[in-house]
């Protein structure tokens, strides 16, 4: 964990390299397709050709049409070749020896409000993450803060104490919150409810996909958190329905996520229209030259905070299901979900198009699966969330929109059916899996050929 000014180098570097025990077995569904080792790799690049997965789902022909891939890199696939297909294989760790985090304080011992400290405590909060313990000091003093953390730290709950705090104690203070997707949005707004409690004042969300005449209403009654997604937020300024002009405070949430996905203009543009002294907090799981850049732009000497401890968690087992040459990618996916131990799975395709063809396709087959993806309404996405986790579906099929900052409780199984574009992709997606303390698995097809 690392703390400092703007200059200072922060570490992705493994807190340890120890591997001890696993409980996973390979080649537990002996009938199926095995899970892969390094030795037994046959997985080549011919000729420059990609995966067979790029276009179509084995035989049955559930087709990954378009140019999702297109993004960071053309259309090649993160995992074509050996040595990138090794990262997708990770025992998850069993050790007595991992170093146990030791937090400064406990949320009783910041200065905030004695309600919102009731309310803290209500949600069964004590003890602060990493980033929660680092992260709100500054925040309370009202310091700009660059947090550099992965999803499932406690990042929401890291920005939300502190500002709710300030709004109780500055009347008239309002504070905006950018979030790449309309799932992340709603689940900020949910933190907000909780923690806000019996305060006085209410937040919003502003996303796409939903009707914009609620939203517009809402913003009538001058919300003291607006929170939304750059697209919507930017309609609802052209319709003059939102005047962030009385803004002196911004959240930009899962920043790098917001820049793949082609936000970077969107996000200068609100941020150009609010109070010139701001109080901004930037979070991010990962620090490229477009996040640098915008840090530079847009925050006043900030703190920054890095706990990013290793790429992928250690309660997470990885492997890969190698699928012969031949041998239909969707039925193996069929067998391996009928087993009782893939109890909540979330299976990642590349494309909308394939993604809603494979839930329907597993549905034919007595497989209960929903889909979430960019072309779903607001409220589609939403239900078919609260389906999984009601335990009404045991499997969502899902593009990349769902590989950040959801908190799904206890995935059992993370499935990557088609490749992700990127190595960082792919540690957001298994990230779904093995939280609050919890083990998980993910596995990532390849086929042979």
């Amino acid at each position: 964990m690392q703390i400092g000014r703007w200059n200072h180098q922060s570490s992705n570097s493994d807190s340890h390299s120890s591997v001890h025990s696993s409980s996973y077995q390979r080649g537990k569904y002996s009938a199926r397709p095995s899970y892969g080792s390094r030795r037994d790799s046959s997985f080549s690049r011919r000729n420059g050709s990609r995966p067979a997965d790029r276009g179509n789902y084995g035989r049955g022909g559930y087709g990954s049409h378009g140019h999702a891939g297109a993004r960071r890199g053309g259309f090649g696939s993160f995992g074509e070749t050996e040595a990138e297909i090794s990262k997708f294989m990770n025992k998850a760790v069993v050790s007595t020896e991992e170093p146990v985090f030791v937090p400064e304080h406990k949320f009783s011992d910041f200065d905030i409000n004695d309600h919102l400290k009731k309310n803290i405590a209500a949600r069964k909060y004590e003890l602060p993450t990493p980033i929660q313990d680092k992260a709100i000091p500054h925040a309370l003093l009202g310091q700009d803060v660059v947090g550099l953390a992965q999803t499932g730290t406690g990042k929401t709950a890291a920005f939300l104490i502190p500002l709710i705090d300030k709004v109780v104690k500055q009347k008239g203070e309002r504070v905006l919150i950018m979030a790449p997707t309309r799932e992340l949005a709603v689940q900020i707004e949910k933190e907000l409810a909780g923690f806000a409690r019996g305060l006085g004042f209410r937040g919003m969300v502003a996303v796409g996909g939903a009707n914009i005449g609620p939203q517009i209403s809402m913003l009538r009654n001058d919300p003291a958190f607006v929170i939304g997604t750059p697209g919507r937020l930017k309609d609802l300024m052209e319709r003059r329905a939102l005047d962030l002009s009385g803004f002196g405070t911004v959240v930009l949430d899962e920043a790098d996520r917001m820049l793949d996905m082609g936000f970077i203009d969107d996000m200068r543009i609100i941020l150009s229209k609010m109070r010139k002294e701001r109080h901004t907090l930037f979070f991010s799981a990962t620090m490229s030259k477009d996040i640098e850049r915008l840090i530079g732009d847009f925050l006043t000497s900030p703190v920054i905070i890095s706990v990013k401890m290793r790429d992928t968690p250690s309660s997470i087992d990885q492997d890969v299901v190698r699928i012969p040459r031949g041998k239909d990618k969707f039925e193996v996916l069929a067998n391996l979900l009928k087993d009782r131990e893939f109890s909540r799975v979330l299976v990642f395709g590349r494309t909308k198009f394939g993604v809603e063809k494979l839930a329907k396709a597993l549905s034919r087959l007595h497989i209960h699966a929903e889909s979430i993806h960019g072309n779903k309404t607001h409220g589609a996405r939403l239900r078919a969330l609260e389906a999984l986790k009601a335990g009404k579906v045991n499997v969502l099929v899902a593009t990349d929109v769902a590989a950040r900052g959801l908190d799904i409780p206890a995935v059992s199984h993370v499935i990557n059916y088609d490749l992700p574009s990127t190595y960082e992709d792919y540690v957001h997606r298994i990230g779904r899996t093995g939280r609050a303390s919890l083990k998980g698995r993910a596995l990532t097809f390849i086929q042979d050929r």
